[in-house]
C-alpha cells in the first residue's frame, strides 16, 4: 500500500537536491508508515512532520535527509544519536550500515522505541539519559546527529567526536535554528558550516534547555 507513495517521496527528495545514494537507498526502504501512530500512517509519505506524542516529533523527511546528508555517512561509521524518537533515523543510519548508538530522554518514548527495535529487527544501542551528555563509554564516535534544537553545541559532544568526524546539530532559539555542520580537524578544532533554517523541539538537558 505505501511502496509507492516511499519510491514517490524518494524521488522528491531527489528533486530537492539530494544526491547520496546510501541515503536514499535506505529511505526507499525503510517502511516510515510503521514509525508512526495508526492514525497518522496516511500522511507517513508526504513531506511533513509529524507528531509521535509526549510533545516529539518525527522530523521532516527533507529535514532527515538534509542532516543525514551532511553527516556523509560510510557504512561501519559509528553514530551517536541525540534524540531517538520514533526511531526513524536511526533505522535509516542502521539501514546505512552504520555502528548506531542513541539516546532518549523521555522513558515512555524510550520504551516505545524499544518495542519497536525489537518488533522490526532493528539492532541499535540505546539509553534512556540527558543526550547533551552523550555516551562517553563508546566514544569518540565518527558521526553525532542531534534531532533536537540547542542553544548552543554541546561541549561533551565535541569532545566525544572523533578527529575528522562530523556532527550535525541545530542551534538557536526555542523557534528557530541554524543547522551547523561541524568537521573536527585536530583535537580542539573544528570547521563549521551552517545551514538555514530549521524549526526543531527542543534539546532538554545540562548542556541544552532547562527544563
Amino acid at each position: 500500500m505505501y511502496k509507492q507513495q516511499r519510491y514517490e517521496l524518494v524521488e522528491n527528495l531527489r528533486l530537492k537536491g539530494i544526491a547520496d545514494e546510501l541515503l536514499l537507498q535506505a529511505m526507499s526502504k525503510v517502511e516510515r508508515e510503521k514509525f508512526v501512530s495508526a492514525v497518522m500512517k496516511p500522511n507517513a509519505y508526504k513531506d511533513i512532520a509529524l507528531p509521535i506524542g509526549y510533545g516529539q516529533t518525527i522530523s521532516q523527511p527533507f529535514t532527515i535527509a538534509i542532516m543525514t546528508e551532511a553527516l556523509q555517512i560510510k557504512k561501519g561509521d559509528k553514530v551517536l544519536e541525540i534524540g531517538t524518537g520514533s526511531g526513524y533515523q536511526a533505522a535509516l543510519l542502521y539501514e546505512m550500515g552504520a555502528k548506531v548508538y542513541s539516546i532518549e530522554r523521555h522513558i515512555d518514548v524510550y520504551n516505545e522505541v524499544l518495542r519497536r527495535f525489537e518488533k522490526l529487527g532493528i539492532r541499535v544501542h540505546c539509553k534512556c539519559g540527558d543526550g547533551t551528555l552523550g555516551w562517553d563509554q563508546y566514544s569518540p564516535f565518527d558521526k553525532i546527529i542531534v534531532t533536537a534544537g540547542s542553544p548552543l553545541v554541546p561541549e561533551t559532544l565535541k569532545k566525544q567526536l572523533a578527529v575528522n568526524g562530523r556532527m550535525v546539530v541545530p542551534v538557536g532559539s526555542m523557534s528557530s535554528q541554524v543547522l551547523k555542520v561541524l568537521t573536527k580537524t585536530a583535537e580542539n578544532e573544528y570547521e563549521i558550516e551552517e545551514i538555514p533554517s530549521f524549526v526543531f523541539v527542543p534539546l532538554v538537558g545540562r548542556e541544552g534547555w532547562q527544563k
